[in-house]
């Protein structure tokens, strides 16, 4: 089996925007009428739903941000009665607020076809054995790609992250041949194996689908040598729905957005002027279907490419690159969003200035973070039982903000590095697409 839905992932063109621009037109009439926000902002351009005629009118709506999602936090856009809704997923925010994401019976049924067309992408099929090793709970890769292994029909392990021993037990004795989790996680499994003197060629493994942080070729390549498969990217986001917004197919050369749901554009991030096919900029997406958090020309903030290059798989669903970097401050690390303005807030909550510095790297496949936070000189003078306190302390909060574990150094006053009067609040050495910088 090829396809999960062969006749929508391999229609023309044509038919693609014809789809598109019927729903579209009703997507707008609905945000308009059940969602203040939309309201609000159309009627300042003086854009009304009639206005909206099919896929060539999309430009003329606003765009939505994650500031939008957070000062709506957590019921301004949500487009259907609370008593509709079945589920939420959330991931974090910038200042604490969690971006909430509702959804309908059917929005969680589309959803979960989308991930199912990932996995049949992959080459899974009824007869295999999908070990679920994403988080369940509130992040949604653990849902998601459940939800999608149900679809298919595979005997599905929730193995949810961590408990390696556990996952290389069930792995074998059960037979897992295609396995979803963190293309890091994918990595340590690997290695765990080899330590336990299990060689590639004797799991049972086909496949992987990974994501929910950025990976490499070189990664790619390296987990497939690991673990003896073919290792398959996607993409996705809690505020459009989850993973399997795209996703790879065997060519693996750029993940195919499930555009009967999905809309997607690439813009300048600075002028927010609308770039032709193949430009590098920054996506955007609109939500087609959804009834409960339908988000309409929502700046993900991932630069990337756009292509409807022939695919040698048959859909014609246009492919976008892996991202290419952010055009905002965010990091993603271990899966996790962390943004210095969370980092931030907790300093000057904890009483410290907000001189910090954030360096991310990679060791064994695995992201190392730490930060280092400047002292007061009344801070400095105290004993190193007192600083490691501190320290300790410190650690505790930001995790509790974050949701994942750095490493805190305080260092002495005035010893972060100034350039031009500004700290370099970021230094990502991980080489994952490219050397960069955040300046804040």
């Amino acid at each position: 089996m090829r396809y999960f839905q062969e006749k929508i992932e391999t229609m023309p063109l044509e038919e693609i925007r014809k789809i598109q621009s019927e729903k579209l037109v009703r997507q707008v009439r609905h945000v308009y009428e059940h969602v203040r926000c939309y309201r609000e902002r159309m009627d300042e351009m003086g854009v009304k739903p009639e206005d909206i005629h099919g896929i060539d009118d999309l430009r003329k709506l606003p765009f939505l941000t994650k500031d939008d999602l957070r000062d709506n936090y957590p019921f301004g856009l949500l487009a259907v009665p609370k008593k509709d809704c079945v589920r939420i997923q959330s991931t974090s925010g910038t200042t604490g607020r969690r971006v909430v994401a509702f959804y309908t019976q059917h929005d969680v049924d589309l959803w979960e076809e989308c991930c199912a067309r990932a996995l049949v992408a992959a080459g899974a099929t009824s007869d295999d054995v999908c070990q679920v090793s994403y988080g369940y709970g509130l992040f949604t890769g653990g849902p998601g790609l459940n939800g999608g292994s149900h679809k298919l029909g595979c005997l599905t392990l929730p193995m949810s992250s961590g408990n390696t021993d556990r996952q290389i037990q069930f792995m074998m004795d059960l037979g897992a041949t295609v396995l979803c989790c963190t293309p890091s996680y994918a990595a340590y499994i690997g290695e765990s194996l080899k330590e336990r003197g299990i060689a590639p060629e004797d799991n049972p493994l086909k496949a992987g689908i990974f994501g929910a942080e950025p990976w490499t070729e070189e990664m790619r390549q390296g987990i497939q040598k690991a673990l003896g498969i073919k290792a398959y990217d996607i993409y996705g986001l809690t505020e459009i729905s989850g993973p399997g917004v795209s996703f790879e197919c065997e060519e693996q050369q750029g993940m195919h957005i499930n555009e009967d749901h999905f809309v997607a554009e690439i813009i300048d991030p600075d002028t927010g002027e609308v770039l032709p096919e193949g430009s590098k900029g920054e996506l955007v997406f609109t939500c087609l279907d959804k009834e409960a958090f339908p988000l309409l020309r929502y700046r993900t903030r991932d630069i990337c490419v756009l292509s409807r290059k022939k695919c040698s798989c048959g859909r014609t669903f246009m492919r976008m690159t892996k991202p290419m970097g952010r055009s905002d401050d965010m990091l993603i690390i271990r899966g996790v969003n962390v943004f210095p303005s969370q980092i931030e807030t907790v300093l000057l909550k904890e009483g410290y200035a907000p001189n910090y510095q954030i360096i991310v790297d990679r060791a064994n496949n695995t992201d190392v973070f730490d930060i280092m936070v400047e002292m007061d000189d009344d801070m400095f003078a105290d004993t190193v039982a007192g600083i490691t306190r501190r320290e300790k302390a410190l650690a505790t909060a930001m995790k509790s903000m974050l949701g994942i574990n750095p490493a805190i150094h305080l260092v002495a006053p005035r010893s972060i590095q100034r350039s031009e009067g500004k700290a370099v609040r970021v230094i990502d050495k991980r080489k994952l697409t490219s050397d960069r910088q955040w300046k804040g």
